[in-house]
This record gives structure tokens, sequence and C-alpha cells, in this order.
């Protein structure tokens, strides 16, 4: 819970009352980051913050200046009340009204989907996660816009709100916005694609239900972990395109997990600067630093070779699909918490394997990003010859 991953071997509607309160506050911690709680608590409290703790928090919060700290740590907090608070009511309003549920029931629903979607968990108290509602257009679109603004990063949602124009948000805030809209379009309808002819998952289903079910789906996949459909019953094709999705992940500093997606571009926009034989990286008419590929191609290379290892340990404890593992290990190490309903029945040190993934997937980019923020510095007079060294 604490790392907003919903791969489980207890589901949440098991839980008590007490059980799932629990989950929820781990949850809201989780999701937010110990970095937003304790920059908070510190001011609050009157604390200063050692020179250690600020370089944390200024990579934590994308800034470069101390002085912000506080402005984008109470703006954090805002945001997060504001909109889940909004997402509450919505979904209250609309299952009480509809009379889909009692008042009582379908205010505590709200509240824990409000939660649980902003903070790109997806934990259920539904049967089937949200199987029951793909026919149910304003549960699916309330949803579904809470996981993408959890998931698009706080420095993209302030600037938004903030600036309140298009032309004058940030060149990278508006890349965040034109790169996670196509990404979701496209996962959109290839999910529809691809599972339009499968009697298990949307073959069923009537085209608009369909249309639902893969626009959660292609939404949730970036690391929310809500299923509108069998995940067990997709195509292999499905599941690997499921798998490169949570990879992925959502923005920097948001709830959501992976690589994030401002790593991807770099990345992206690195091989198609080198294949045009561009010597500088260029996006929204801008330069970028040689330090911000470099922290991009480590965080990819890392995650890899984690996901890698994890993978190969997997299919040396089980005797289980590979396609399953793979989604198994991309949803603990991105968050996602998405995967065949496996995990209960994996052995323990499976789930032992899983649980080290999940932790590493939460904290393994901003300890990454810290070390090399934090390396030292220190220039020296030595330089070394270059050498010629065949690639490709």
């Amino acid at each position: 819970a604490v790392t907003v991953t919903s791969l489980t071997i207890v589901e949440p509607q098991q839980l008590s009352l007490f059980g799932q309160w629990v989950v929820l506050i781990l949850i809201q911690i989780g999701g937010l980051g110990f970095v937003t709680f304790a920059v908070v608590s510190a001011i609050t409290l009157g604390h200063r913050m050692s020179l250690r703790q600020q370089t944390l928090a200024l990579e934590a919060f994308n800034q470069t200046s101390t002085a912000r700290l506080r402005s984008t740590a109470v703006s954090v907090l805002r945001i997060t009340v504001v909109i889940e608070v909004a997402a509450m009511l919505l979904l209250f309003l609309w299952w009480w009204g509809s009379g889909r549920m009692p008042a009582a029931q379908a205010l505590y629903n709200a509240v824990f989907h409000a939660i649980t979607a902003f903070n790109n968990a997806g934990y259920s108290l539904f049967e089937g996660s949200l199987q029951a509602f793909v026919s149910d257009t304003a549960t699916i679109g309330i949803l579904s816009i809470v996981v993408i603004l959890g998931g698009l990063g706080f420095p993209v949602v302030v600037d938004v709100i903030r600036k309140r124009r298009w032309s004058g948000l940030q060149p990278y805030v508006r890349l965040m916005i034109i790169s996670g809209l196509t990404l979701h379009i496209a996962a959109f309808l290839a999910f529809w694609l691809l599972e339009a002819h499968n009697p298990r998952t949307l073959g069923a289903l009537a085209w608009a239900d369909q249309a639902r079910a893969a626009w959660m789906q292609s939404v949730s996949m970036r690391t929310a972990g809500f299923s509108t459909f069998d995940m067990s019953a997709i195509d292999d094709s499905t599941a690997l395109l499921a798998a490169v999705l949570m990879f992925i992940g959502g923005g920097s500093m948001s709830t959501a997990g992976g690589i994030k997606l401002g790593t991807f571009v770099v990345i992206m926009a690195a091989v198609f600067a080198f294949v045009t034989q561009r010597r500088e990286v260029v996006l929204m008419h801008r330069t970028l630093a040689p330090e911000m590929v470099q922290k991009s191609l480590a965080v990819v290379v890392v995650t890899v070779l984690t996901a890698v290892f994890a993978l190969l340990l997997l299919t040396v404890l089980e005797d289980v699909a590979f396609i399953s593992l793979l989604l198994e290990v991309m949803a603990a190490l991105s968050t996602a918490g998405l995967s065949q309903a496996l995990t209960h029945q994996l052995s323990t040190a499976s789930q032992c394997v899983l649980l080290v993934l999940m932790f590493m997937g939460r904290v393994g980019p901003l300890t990454l990003v810290y070390s090399l923020a934090t390396r030292n510095r220190a220039r020296t007079r030595i330089r070394y010859p270059e050498m010629e060294f065949q690639v490709g």
C-alpha cells in the first residue's frame, strides 16, 4: 500500500473496516511521497533542514531554489486535497443519485476510490475492480480523469493552474501534456484493436462498452492498477503492450511510477538527434543539457537491469508462463500493480522478490537521481586521451 502498488495476496474488500482505513492512509502517504510530508512537517514545526535534506527535496520537487520548497510542498498538498475532494463528491453524488448504492455505502466507496485513483494505487473495493462499470460513462470518466491528473506530475498541474493559457505554459509542461495524451490515445486504440475480437475480454461487450473499457484500461495501465476486464484472459500481444506502458509510467513528481514519461521522451529525443546526425538534443526548440540525457539513460538502464534480474529469479522459482511473470515484474517495479491475478499463487520467495521490486520502484529513480546530483563535482586538471570504441 505504501508503494501504491495494488499487487496483493489479500483483496481490500476482505479486510476489516479498520484494515481498509490503514491501507488508505498508507496509500495517501506513499502517493504524495515521504519527502513532501518531511518538508511540510519541518516547516510546520520550525525545524531547519540540513543541506543534504535540502538537496534531496530539491531533486524530488524538481526545483533549483530552496526558497520555493515551502510553496511547492504546500501546493502539492492543496492540489491533492482539492482533486480528491472533488472526485469524492462527484462519485458520491453519482453513485447515490443514480440509485446504484445507499448513501453511506456510496460515500465510503467514493472516498476510498477517489484517494486510490489520484494516488495511482488501483485498490478497489468492488469485486473484479471496475469490470462492473464498463457501461457507466460517469464513473469511468471521473476515475480516468483523476488518474490522469495524479499521473501528470504536480509541476505540470501547478503551472496549468497558474498560467491558464496554453501559450504561457512552460515548454516542459506543454510537452508532458502532449506526450501524455498521445500515449493515452495510442494505447486506447491499440487495446481496443487487439482485444476487440477476444470473447473473454472486450469481444463479448457492445462497442460503446468496449470503448469505455479500453479507455480506462489504457489510462490505468500507466501505473494506476484498475482493470475493466479480466487481465488473465488478454492475448500475449496485449500483455506485451501493457508491460511497455507500465515501464514508461507517469510524469515526474507524480503519484505514478515507471521510469517516468519525461525520461522516455528525453531518451527518444536523444535517439532522434543521433539518427538525424544532430549534435544537440532538442525539444520544443530548447536544447537539453548532456547531464539530463545521462540521467535519463542511467534511469532506463538501471530499471531494465533490475527487471531482467528479477524476471530471471522468477523464472527459476516458478513454473508459470513467461509473459505472466513479465507482467508481474513490471507491475511491481512500476508500482502499477496490474497483473494476471498471479501474486497470491506465487511462492514466498517470489513474493519477497516482488516486495523488493515495489520498494525499488517507488524510491529507486529518486535515489538514483539524488546519488547523481550529489556526486563529487570537483574538477580535475587531468584529462585522458580519447579512444576509438566500436558500438552499434
